[in-house]
Parts: structure tokens; C-alpha cells; sequence
């Protein structure tokens, strides 16, 4: 059995193209729907909010659409990222099954978020953009879209989730040195905001309420326009470098996935490691299983239900079907901010109603207890969220354990905890709990879901 750890690919190595999964499904995506009309939107109903660039591969359905080089060349500073074997993670376990992980949390920013946040500021900038805005939960893609304006001379201004604005300072102090701007979440600077502070001057702040204070303002000046980091067809196609790299790499140790593993909030991460793998089976490969792990605070793919609704609190956004708690669903103040979204990416969405994926949910005190776990087997310490895909690959590799089975499991670290040590703190304290939602919020915001006939 070889013992290497790292699987290192040359930066001519890094793909040329992102992986589009619509090119490959057996059945194509539901439409996205205008709220009003309740008919397809087109190219033009999205330019308010992005540049055309982004809009034509938000809707293409080709396979392979290539990555400007200039965007590669900001790529080298961390990509190709490295892929390891978690020989020492696999004998604290005791589990026969071997554990690789990709790490993404190399990037400047600390997170797998810049690879789509580069090629968006590369975009706007290119359209003649001068202002991004945006929302954030835990901070991972509010400073990674900081740091991408940073690069390409946009300014760049942040609404982040008022809870995680109060947990995470120093999230907010990256944000800061890259030259944003960043906001509490709701907040008076928008009239969305202005009316959620009216109902409830203490609210906590959902990404769902700083989504529609991002677009209130980003609709508001020619000049601006609004970056997502999460949920959209070409958030999730930048972010399939990902798993190009780890396919290549897995190539390198002779190996294959049997299971691959992500966390999953928006669904960025997951489907960066996942879609690659899963067209691969589409056209004829091998099919390893896909596991979508979630909190069960926020349990979207788990207790959600597959409908069209809104992607925004405010319902400023067009409706896409999608596994959705409502959008007027508050999650609790859990640590893992990044992952507290009502609703799931359409795309992933899709893939769990087609069966090409599953998932689980775990509560963040068994989360963290894994990642402390493989911190101090592996090294790094993991971000709140990362330690979701974590849970789930020990999950794995204990079940492979118990059935005497020597499969193999990838996971995406999709970045490190450094900005997030009060959580860890707070952990170690006995002051980490168990946060749970309130059922009866979550059946109103599911009755409140937009009526939408099942012959659209």
C-alpha cells in the first residue's frame, strides 16, 4: 500500500475549461420563473443583475466552457490545489477505507469561494462594472469577492448575516484590509432592511434578508451590479475545478472514489467536488455514491421540499424550483454560517430529485467534534462548515468499518477555521450547543411557499 500523502498536480495541469453537469443530465432542469408572469425568464431579465457573460453560462448547456486565461492566471497563486491521503485520520478510526480529501483552504481568502468570485469581478470588470454587491453568512465569500475587486479595481460592498457579523470579527477585518465595505445584515441602508429592524430591531439576519438588501441596491445604479457566491448554475460551474483536479489527482494514487462527500448550504462546494464525479458516471463511468451533508438546524435536502420559491426574503429574486424551508425561514445562530440558507441550488436540487445524490444532517456539536478530531490527526483546522463533509466522511468510513469494507472516500475541505476560533472556543468551554429550529416556523414558511401550478 503506498504511503504518499500529497497528490500535487503542475500548474499546467490546472483544467482549461469548467465541467457544465446540464450538458450530461437525463432530464433537463425546470425553468426559471419571472414571479409575476410565472413564465421562463430570458437573458434580459437577469442584466440588471449580472453582466451577460455570466448570464449566457448561468443558461448554456454546453459541456465544456473554457476559463479565460486571465482568470487562470490568478488562479496559480493556490490552484491546482493539492489533494491528500488521510493515512492518519484512517488509523485513529481504525476503518479499513482509505480517506483522501481536497483542500481548498490554500486560497488567499481561505476558502474554495474565490474561484468563482475571480471570474465574476473578471467579468464585471470586462462589461465596464464599477461597484459589486453582495451578502454574506460566514464571511468566506464576502472576503473572497473583497479580495477578487481588489484584484480588478471594483469596489465591493458586503451585507453580512448580522449573527455571523457578531461572531466572526476578523472575517469582517479581511474583508476590510482587501478594501470592502461590510454591513450588518438587516440593516438601515436599505428599505427591506429598514422594514425587517421595524418588525424585530434584534433580528439575527438570514442570507435570505441579505440577498434582498445586496439586490435592493444593486438594482439601483448602472454602474453596480449584484454577485452571488453560491446557488447559481455559473457559481456552481466555476467551482468544478474542483473536482476536475481531484479526478486527475485520484488518477495519480491509483484510486477512485467509491463515496464523495460535501457540505452543503448554497451547494457551491458540494457540487465543485461532486459534479464532475457525477458526469463521469452519467456518460457511462464509474458512479460513486454522492453525499450531500447538511446541518439539521438548516436542513434543507433533508426535511425541505422540492417547489419553486424564492431565493430571497424580500422575494426580489426570480423564483427557481428548488429543496427550499421557505424563504421567510430564520435559521438558528448555528457556527456554521456559511451553510444557513433556506433554499439549495436548483442544480443540486435536480441531481437529489433525479437520485444522483443523497444526503444527511448532523448537529454542529458531533460536527465539531469531527473536526477537532481530524485536526489533530491531520493538522488543519477546518472552518465550522467544512466540518460538516468531515462528520460525513467518518460517517463513511466507520460504516465501512462495521461491514469490513475497504472503500474509498473523498471529501472537499472547502477551507480552514483560522477566522473562526471562537467558535472552536466556545466548543472547548462546553458553550457549543445544539442549536434547533422551531417546527412551527418551518411549517408557516412552507405554507407560505408561492403558488406556483404544477403544469409551469
Amino acid at each position: 500500500m503506498s504511503k504518499q500523502t500529497k497528490f500535487l498536480l503542475n500548474e499546467d495541469q490546472m483544467p482549461k475549461f469548467w465541467y457544465n453537469l446540464q450538458a450530461d443530465l437525463p432530464k433537463p432542469m425546470p425553468a426559471v420563473l419571472h414571479p409575476g408572469t410565472l413564465q421562463p425568464v430570458g437573458p434580459d431579465d437577469l442584466a440588471p443583475l449580472f453582466p451577460m457573460a455570466l448570464i449566457m453560462q448561468e443558461v448554456s448547456q454546453e459541456r465544456e466552457i473554457e476559463i479565460p486565461e486571465p482568470v487562470r492566471d490568478v488562479f496559480r497563486l493556490w490552484r491546482p490545489a493539492p489533494l491528500f491521503r488521510a493515512h492518519r485520520l484512517e488509523k485513529a478510526l481504525g476503518t479499513p477505507a482509505k480517506i483522501y480529501y481536497k483542500y481548498e483552504g490554500g486560497s488567499p481568502a481561505g476558502s474554495h469561494k474565490p474561484n468563482t468570485a475571480v471570474p465574476q469581478a473578471f467579468y464585471n470588470q470586462e462589461a465596464g462594472i464599477k461597484r459589486l454587491v453582495t451578502e454574506t453568512g460566514a464571511g468566506q465569500w464576502g472576503s473572497s469577492l473583497a479580495f477578487a475587486g481588489s484584484l480588478y479595481g471594483l469596489e465591493v460592498e458586503v451585507f453580512q448575516v448580522r449573527v455571523s457579523y457578531d461572531q466572526k470579527p476578523y472575517r469582517r477585518a479581511l474583508m476590510e484590509t482587501y478594501g470592502a465595505r461590510c454591513v450588518a445584515s438587516p440593516s438601515h441602508e436599505t428599505v427591506y432592511g429598514r422594514s425587517v429592524l421595524a418588525k424585530n430591531p434584534n433580528h439575527p439576519g438570514s442570507l435570505g434578508i441579505a440577498i434582498s438588501e445586496a439586490v435592493e441596491l444593486a438594482v439601483q445604479r448602472e454602474d453596480t451590479k449584484y454577485a452571488l457566491g453560491s446557488v447559481l448554475n455559473h457559481v456552481l460551474l466555476h467551482q468544478t475545478i474542483i473536482g476536475q483536479e481531484a479526478m486527475l489527482q485520484m488518477q495519480m494514487a491509483n484510486d477512485w472514489p467509491d463515496v464523495v462527500v460535501g457540505c452543503a448550504g448554497g451547494g457551491s462546494n458540494l457540487a465543485g467536488i461532486a459534479f464532475p464525479f457525477i458526469g463521469h458516471g452519467l456518460r457511462g463511468g464509474q458512479k460513486p455514491r454522492i453525499v450531500a451533508v447538511e446541518p439539521a438546524a438548516c436542513p434543507t435536502l433533508t426535511r425541505g421540499k422540492y417547489a419553486y420559491d424564492f431565493g430571497d426574503t424580500g422575494h426580489m429574486t426570480p423564483l427557481t424550483k428548488m429543496y427550499t424551508l421557505g424563504s421567510q425561514f430564520t435559521p438558528p445562530g448555528f457556527h456554521a454560517g456559511g451553510l444557513r440558507y433556506h433554499g439549495m441550488a436548483p442544480l443540486v436540487s435536480h441531481c437529489k430529485a433525479l437520485g444522483l445524490l443523497e444526503a444527511v444532517a448532523y448537529d454542529q456539536v458531533a460536527c465539531f467534534e469531527a473536526g477537532v478530531l481530524f485536526a489533530r490527526n491531520e493538522g488543519i483546522v477546518p472552518a465550522p462548515e467544512s466540518n460538516h463533509a468531515i462528520k460525513g466522511a467518518i460517517e463513511e468510513a466507520m460504516r465501512c468499518k462495521r461491514e469490513g469494507k475497504a472503500e474509498t472516500i473523498l471529501f472537499c475541505l472547502s477551507g480552514h477555521g483560522h477566522f473562526d476560533m471562537t467558535s472552536y472556543q466556545k466548543y472547548f468551554a462546553g458553550e457549543l450547543t445544539d442549536e434547533h429550529y422551531d417546527e412551527t416556523e418551518l411549517a408557516l414558511a412552507l405554507a407560505s411557499l408561492p403558488n406556483v401550478p404544477e403544469t409551469v
